[in-house]
């Protein structure tokens, strides 16, 4: 199942809808009601539990469908529940709008007051009490405006964000319809970092058997042999900017065509958010050059749209190749020159390969900083101190002095989006070696690259130069 849950907000495939928040009260002298206005439902649940949170989507001590509204309101009554101040009741709830369904999920209410019958504040002894004073419910103590704590985390569609609010799932239990969640790029990918690869959306990507996997294969593959030196043309289906080489390639001479086609997805055009704490389990991929990208985007380049000036969140990366599968790496990278590109990114060496099974990689990002785990350890900790643009300066990182007009966390205070695909080779990932086949600074490098294939390409085997991923989740600060 996919769903995006924003506030009690939740996206079925193209529909945005606002659940209306659940009003849960506590009667005097016992009783629980949980109410929402009617908005045109056919049907109303509600599924909680008393001081113990739920597992998931289980049914709950409560489990009750509403069939029919009174009064505006589709009600849920418990006149025997015996309710303490400070008692709290984890919920969620289900409608039936327009013959699709909408879930809240992760619900969580403290017992702060009582109401009588009428929905009118009364103390402890049913003494009726002014509604100025108190307040029926709350979930967590809070404002009376909202029914929850409000979160730092901002969203990209309308609605208030709750502490711990899950925001964004994919477990890819259905296919990628493109444009519903996630959007296919369809481009070839260019500055800063000119992988040697083209996005496409075919057959090296697929949803099955609730894994989402990305598989890098060669383009004579798929359009003959030869067909470096030929043309390209994605003009007709391309996300990238129409009219430049990010839709249409030709060959000439030594500067060939991609030789791989990989495959990337993101949810620029659905989901965006600023701070959050975002999980993704994956297998990630073994093979000489190949670099998955899991990893957050900027949705707008409020900062410039070139060689990272709105920065880049990596989520987790592992270099493909044999010597380098235990190094882990995570954290923001704020320009495309080393050394001050690789500056805050943080490293978890493991015992071993990271490809060798599924491990949750975990990034925290907040207002303050940026955090890294994996499997529920942490890594790394990145900290902006007065701010990044100080020491990105000094390091000559022009975008620096744009980022003096945001936050200390700037250019990481702007809505992001969700990435996940893979890259091949490049000219910044990977530093010159002596068994690599191509320079960073050579006009030939991707040219270079594929004539060395002989070299690399037999490390590249179906399965395990495969990423892999499991779910991806989003949840509010």
């Amino acid at each position: 199942m996919i769903f995006l849950l924003i506030g009690f907000l939740f996206i079925h495939s193209t529909l945005c809808y606002e659940v209306p928040p659940a009003k849960l009260e506590a009667i005097y002298p016992r009783g629980l009601r949980v109410s929402i206005p009617d908005d045109g439902f056919s049907i109303f649940a509600f599924h909680g539990k008393l001081n113990e949170e739920m597992e998931g989507l289980e049914g709950g001590y409560w489990s009750r469908d509403i069939t029919k509204a009174k009064n505006g309101r589709w009600t849920f009554r418990d006149r025997n529940a015996e309710l303490k101040i400070g008692d709290k009741i984890y919920f969620w709830t289900y409608v039936i709008k327009d013959g699709l369904g909408y879930r809240q999920d992760n619900g969580e209410w403290t017992v702060t007051g009582y109401v009588n019958e009428a929905g009118e504040p009364v103390s402890t002894d049913g003494t009726l009490i002014s509604a100025q004073l108190t307040t029926a419910a709350s979930t967590k103590p809070t404002s009376n405006l909202f029914p929850c704590e409000l979160s730092e985390s901002k969203v990209s569609v309308p609605g208030f964000v709750c502490k711990g609010q899950l925001l964004f799932e994919d477990n890819f239990n259905s296919g990628i319809e493109k444009g519903k969640v996630w959007t296919p790029e369809i481009k070839f990918p260019g500055e800063p970092d000119y992988p040697f690869n083209v996005y496409l959306f075919d057959s090296n990507i697929r949803v099955k058997d609730g894994q989402l996997s990305i598989k890098p294969v060669t383009l004579e593959s798929k359009y003959g042999e030869g067909h470096v030196r030929q043309s390209l043309d994605l003009t007709e289906r391309c996300t990238g900017r129409i009219g430049t080489n990010e839709c249409y390639r030709e060959a000439f001479g030594p500067q060939i065509l991609p030789p791989i086609i990989t495959a990337k997805i993101t949810t620029k055009k659905t989901f965006n958010f600023k701070y959050g704490r975002v999980e993704v389990r994956a297998r990630m991929p073994q093979g000489n050059w190949i670099l998955p990208e899991i990893q957050l985007e900027p949705r707008d380049n409020v900062y410039g749209s070139q060689n990272y000036a709105s920065g880049l969140l990596r989520i987790a990366t592992v270099k493909g190749n044999y010597d380098l599968l235990k190094k882990l790496y995570g954290g923001p990278i704020l320009t495309e020159n080393e050394p001050y590109r690789s500056k805050y990114l943080k490293e978890k060496i493991g015992f071993d390969s990271w490809s060798s099974s599924f491990h949750n990689y975990t990034l925290l990002w907040s207002s303050d900083g940026i955090s890294l785990y994996v499997d529920g350890e942490k890594y790394g900790d990145v900290s902006p101190g007065h701010g990044f643009a100080e020491e990105a300066k000094e390091n000559g990182v022009a975008a620096a002095s744009q980022w003096l007009k945001g936050t200390m966390m700037a250019p990481f205070d702007e809505m992001f989006y969700i990435s996940l695909g893979l890259s091949v080779g490049g000219i910044h990932e990977f530093p010159d070696s002596p068994n690599k086949p191509w320079s960073n600074k050579a006009t030939k490098a991707m040219f270079n690259f594929w004539e060395a294939r002989s070299q690399w390409l037999s490390t590249w085997i179906d399965d395990t130069s495969t990423l892999i991923v499991d779910y991806v989740r989003v949840y509010a600060l």
